[in-house]
């Protein structure tokens, strides 16, 4: 018996699966928050310190949120079918996992950086 040797084409030209390029999953990549942790409880409190033990948990809850705002984004963007996500995707997720006030507080939060971060990229000087 002979072994047939047709190649078929996968998704974007690649001949099979294995020599697409990996994407991470979520237990391959992780970003590490603890120097903005830090810089931020200096600024409320300039005497207290915290523990890498209390950090790393820290650091474990904020991917986590942001993992979990990211996948509900995906899933409304991929509902609408839209292929780019909108601040609105963002917005909506925020309001679908958490309750109530915090919801609001963290949409009016981050719509105010935005808007600041453009602003300062609009203003700097030539």
């Amino acid at each position: 018996m002979a072994r047939s040797t047709k190649k078929t084409k996968c998704s974007r030209g690649h001949r099979n699966p294995s020599s697409r390029k990996k994407s991470h999953s979520r237990t391959d990549f992780n970003r590490n928050y603890s120097l903005y942790i830090r810089r931020v409880l200096k600024e409320v409190d300039p005497q207290r310190s915290i523990s890498s033990g209390t950090l790393d948990i820290m650091n474990s809850v904020i991917n986590d949120i942001f993992e979990r705002i990211s996948t509900q984004a995906n899933n409304l963007m991929c509902f609408r079918n839209r292929c780019t996500l909108t601040p609105e995707d963002i917005q909506k997720a925020m309001y679908m996992l958490f309750p109530g006030k915090r919801a609001k507080y963290a949409v009016t939060f981050g719509s105010e950086a935005v808007q600041r971060y453009v602003h300062s990229k609009n203003n700097l000087p030539a």
